[in-house]
């Protein structure tokens, strides 16, 4: 089953740019997922499997790495990268 997950991350720290990259970047390094990123949020795509378990990893580590941070997930059970045409 192929999925589609968009996560906000709210770092609670001065430093939350550097976080937020940190995050994006450990999660490109996971294969067979595509990731898509905007000012808001961080789309992933992919097989359910492989997709929530990069998450679930990366969460973890950030977690780990620096302390106090909120994510905000959707999930879907389609690929949704798709732009729509107006």
């Amino acid at each position: 089953m192929e999925c589609s997950v968009e996560i906000s991350m709210y770092p609670i720290n001065n430093n939350y740019k550097l976080a937020i990259i940190n995050f994006i970047k450990r999660l490109r390094k996971h294969p067979f997922i595509s990731i898509e990123t905007n000012s808001m949020s961080t789309q992933v795509f992919g097989d359910y499997n492989r997709v929530m378990k990069a998450i679930n990893t990366e969460i973890k580590n950030t977690f780990t790495e620096e302390g106090k941070v909120v994510f905000n997930i959707k999930v879907m059970n389609q690929i949704l990268s798709e732009k729509p045409q107006f």
